[in-house]
């Protein structure tokens, strides 16, 4: 018997978190058929011996809704094994969308997530009002990966209320007819609801989003809707209001009935807790609720180099005047001897900035960036250690790199130690990078890669099974899907074959190919020897093939 594919005589990890053993994979069509010793030869055939088969990886925090309708690669994730992605977290989706509110939901994303307007109004089709809609365009697109979507608060209020959803509660007829709208959403596909609630993500002119400070009664009623059609509920919260917070995801769980998935930034304990967040899941497991947090596995934080522009949004004159250039005019700033001399004052004369160096990282001069840096190898320490202000370290390593050095700007997750320890708790899930958005300020879309090749390979900390579970048949299941994340006869065939002992992120870069030749940064892998999304070759050696066999996953019910 001959099969469309076999990979032969890899280790089988299968995502279920049983040991890996030694055997063949068997794909025809989109379907895996035989798992074991293959005897039937393959139309195509990959040798995975010393290499290690996996199903595809699920992340379950991504913002591709605008990416999605213009770039079907869907990169940085489908570079690291990711063959299903989440999109609409966070609150902020493009749909539901009356024609006339596209502007006010581009204008949105592009403060919240910092995705360009200007690429989302002339990149997307916008040939949608209703949710169901929005998912039929993107499906027309082909996306490379598989895609599922959150239908979030802030379109759907907004959608009811008009601009009275930003400062204004909704009545209880509103409350209904959004809650309905939300319902009718999750009906058309949507796998579940987003709501956000951190009053830092804001609208062009400075007031928190819509839904931001949505009291319980509003949100119980979307929940019980969510429920009824069998989504799920995604939240970010207020995290210097934690326990109060947790209080009301817990409420909301209850009235659902259904999985709650929360960001889950670190946030340390009291009283011999790890988290602060431990005395609250402990009690919705008591009662029976189903619940994950997903975190970052490193350090998640913006990108300082050259070619973005965290380091020149500072309050300083001459800083400010390297706004908007290119790398290339920068670096020939910063060799002027006089104009260099003044940047160094301007910031001996910021005196938080010596502080904030504290959190600054040098990523390397490898291939290879290093995220994992001890706390007190910071930009700080190196100026200290040389007798500079760290701003004349910065700008001397950009010119001794011939302006290529970069540093990792840590604002979460910032302890190694602590996040290892938070890893392994059992309602964690790792992820967090937040593919899609924040494209010119962060780029921590490569965890899978990190995961693998720091906890599993490097430090030993976590077991390559467990590992695997995590990123694939546990994540599967949180938006029920019962078909991917685990490799067994009759499972959709995303699988990825992975050299264990290359697999890595590589350093960032920027680009400009988004539309309009908008920037963006991305971030390449190594080690994949081949990716396949619904039985065909996605990836093959770290270069995608150009297939683009992924689905729109709509919720089930």
């Amino acid at each position: 018997m001959s099969h469309d594919l076999v990979i032969r005589g890899g280790t089988i990890v299968d995502g279920t978190g049983a040991a890996g053993y030694s055997g063949d994979v068997a794909i025809d069509g989109d379907t895996i058929t035989a798992l074991g010793e293959v005897s039937g030869k393959g139309i195509r055939e990959i040798d995975a011996d010393g290499l290690t088969v996996t199903p595809g990886f699920v992340d379950l925090h991504t913002h591709f809704d605008a990416q999605a309708g213009w770039e079907p690669k869907l990169t940085p994730v489908s570079w690291h094994g990711v063959t299903t992605a989440l999109f609409g977290n966070c609150g902020v989706t493009f749909a539901p969308c009356k024609p006339k509110d596209r502007e006010f939901l581009a204008n949105m994303m592009e403060t919240v997530e910092d995705i360009p307007r200007d690429a989302i109004l002339n990149g997307l089709a916008w040939d949608w009002q209703s949710y169901g809609e929005y998912l039929d365009s993107i499906e027309k697109l082909n996306p490379a990966i598989n895609i599922a979507g959150l239908v979030g608060h802030c379109a759907s209020r907004f959608f009811v209320m008009g601009e009275r959803a930003v400062d204004e509660d909704p009545n209880e007829e509103e409350i209904q007819q959004i809650a309905k709208l939300v319902g009718e959403s999750v009906k058309q596909g949507a796998v579940g609801f987003s709501s956000n609630r951190l009053p830092g993500h804001v609208l062009p002119d400075g007031r928190s989003i819509p839904g931001t400070f949505a009291k319980s009664n509003e949100l119980e009623a979307i929940a019980k809707q969510v429920g009824a059609n069998g989504g799920i509920l995604q939240f970010v919260l207020n995290y210097g209001n934690l326990a109060e917070e947790m209080d009301l995801i817990t409420t909301q769980a209850r009235a659902a009935g259904t999985q709650l998935l929360f960001s889950a930034p670190f946030n340390p304990g009291t009283d011999g807790h790890l988290t602060g967040y431990d005395e609250a899941i402990a009690k919705m497991k008591a009662e029976g609720l189903s619940v994950n947090g997903l975190t970052l596995p490193r350090s998640g934080g913006f990108i300082a180099s050259l070619a973005t522009e965290m380091l020149f949004n500072m309050p300083m004159e001459s800083w400010r005047s390297m706004r908007g250039k290119s790398a290339e005019e920068r670096l020939a700033m910063i060799k002027n001897d006089e104009f260099r001399q003044k940047l160094i004052e301007e910031a001996k004369n910021t005196p938080r900035l010596a502080e904030a160096a504290r959190n600054y990282f040098y990523l390397g001069d490898g291939d290879r960036p290093n995220y994992t840096r001890d706390r007190d190898d910071n930009v700080a320490s190196m100026a200290q250690a040389v007798g500079e202000h760290p701003a004349e370290t910065i700008l001397r390593m950009m010119i001794e790199t011939d302006g290529k050095a970069q540093f990792h700007m840590r604002f979460f997750n910032n302890n190694l130690e602590q996040v290892k320890k938070f890893l392994q708790e059992d309602w964690i899930l790792p992820g967090l990078g937040d593919a899609g958005a924040h494209v010119s300020q962060i780029m921590d879309s490569g965890w899978t890669s990190f995961l693998l090749s720091h906890w599993v390979r490097d430090e030993g900390e976590i077991a390559l099974e467990e590992c695997v579970r995590k990123m694939t048949s546990a994540q599967a299941k949180v938006i029920g899907l019962k078909d991917r994340g685990a490799l067994a006869e009759g499972m959709r065939a995303d699988v990825n074959v992975i050299d264990l002992d290359n697999v890595a992120e590589r350093q960032p870069q920027l680009v400009h190919d988004f539309p309009n030749k908008a920037p963006r940064l991305i971030q390449e892998a190594r080690g994949y020897r081949a990716t396949i999304c619904n039985g065909e070759i996605m990836l093959e050696n770290n270069e995608h093939t150009g297939a683009q066999a992924g689905r729109v996953l709509r919720n089930g019910g």
